[in-house]
């Protein structure tokens, strides 16, 4: 029952004027029908007692024609059917219902436009055809019918107006309702695009440092192969080492994406500043000389700031490695600096051209991500006298931007 009235109400706003002519149609029948009403009849009411002249019905005709066209020009139609019943208050007599016309008209007026313009043509519309009623219609002023005018334009602009603030709330409501669906779905973008750059920074940092490392070893374990076996098998362990710690790291970081069920999802905690003798003890390894300075009084950091911490020290000592080579020195230092936390990482560029770093590559921009989403800065160039600088300054308290707010 309910689909059928659904697809029927459809089906009647998609044809809005075959609507209008139905109800015209009605309202006619209506005006048709009252007009041979006598009110004064000797049971109350009697039929066929009264017959309309054909003045009066043109004018019925006519006031409901002019409502085919309500929803198009709404004042318009109103104007023409209170036209239309003055001239039977004039003209009438007796008087047809022919004002059905205005009160109708008056109610799509009061649905369609604001609550100040409805009272305003309400309150003139009423005064206009209760008046003419009075002074110029055929019964006496103080006559029911013409009380009945009255009160049935005044509900008329009434219940327009409640039409119309029912349909601004239904619409407020939809609106609402959609502005949140479209919130909460540009929220969950945000999140996945998020969550999908913290993983490829993950994968980069990971990635980078330790094919890095093992670059370095098979490239000492082929240069001393012949002369010193024992050195390259010392170096071969070094890259089966790096190797399965990459590994490691690869199934830890991948398993992010898994499903929250899943059993092999890992549980491992993400590195921190606790497993930085562990991360620069593989730079050693590899040749590179790395000295550690701490100055942060054991202060327990935030597990976002500590892996940035972590992440940015292994991805300049990285960079060190790779473009200014195993030659060069490089120092990295840890303090605590009121509220933050600077970490600093430096070399003297004694080996390769550090230019190449200056390129634009992912690292120093995962490094610089990573930083911006803690609120914090970072500094990175060319020292003077030779060499890189990587300088970070983290907030111990972290707070995450707030989306399109300026970094």
């Amino acid at each position: 029952m309910t689909t059928t009235l659904d697809r029927a109400r459809c089906r009647l706003q998609a044809h809005p004027l075959a609507l209008d002519a139905a109800l015209a149609a009605g309202v006619l029948v209506c005006m048709v029908v009252g007009s041979f009403v006598d009110p004064n009849g000797q049971h109350g009411v009697s039929w066929a007692l009264r017959r309309p002249d054909l003045l009066s019905l043109v004018l019925m005709t006519l006031g409901a024609a002019a409502l085919v066209f309500r929803r198009r020009a709404p004042r318009t139609v109103l104007a023409v059917t209170a036209t239309v019943s003055v001239v039977e208050f004039v003209t009438g007599d007796p008087r047809a219902p022919v004002a059905m016309s205005a009160v109708v008209a008056l109610f799509t007026v009061a649905a369609t436009t604001d609550r100040h313009t409805t009272w305003r043509i309400g309150l003139l519309t009423m005064t206009v055809l209760t008046g003419a009623a009075m002074l110029v219609g055929p019964l006496p002023w103080y006559a029911q019918e013409n009380l009945a005018i009255f009160a049935w334009t005044g509900m008329a602009a009434a219940g327009g107006d409640a039409v119309r603030s029912r349909r601004a709330f239904v619409d407020a409501i939809r609106e609402r309702a959609e502005r949140a669906e479209r919130t909460r779905e540009e929220e969950a973008r945000r999140r996945v695009a998020e969550e999908r750059l913290r993983i490829a920074r993950d994968l980069h940092d990971v990635v980078a440092h330790h094919i890095a490392l093992v670059n370095v070893q098979a490239g000492v374990a082929a240069h001393v192969m012949d002369k010193r076996p024992d050195q390259a098998k010392e170096a071969l362990a070094h890259v089966r080492e790096a190797g399965r710690s990459a590994l490691n790291e690869l199934r830890a970081t991948v398993g992010l994406l898994r499903q929250s069920g899943d059993p092999e999802a890992p549980t491992e905690p993400a590195p921190g500043l606790d497993r930085l003798d562990e991360l620069v003890g593989t730079f050693r390894s590899a040749g590179l000389h790395v000295e550690v300075a701490r100055a942060d009084d054991g202060t327990t950091l935030p597990a976002a700031v500590d892996l940035a911490a972590f992440r940015i020290i292994q991805e300049a000592l990285t960079n060190v490695q790779k473009h200014a080579g195993t030659q060069a020195k490089a120092e990295v230092s840890v303090v605590r600096v009121g509220p933050n936390i600077e970490v600093t990482v430096l070399d003297d560029g004694a080996g390769e051209d550090h230019g190449a770093e200056t390129g634009g590559g992912h690292g120093l921009l995962g490094m610089r991500e990573r930083v911006t989403a803690l609120r914090g800065t970072l500094t990175t160039g060319p020292r003077y006298g030779g060499g890189f600088r990587v300088h970070a300054i983290l907030p111990l308290k972290t707070r995450t931007r707030a989306q399109g707010e300026p970094a």
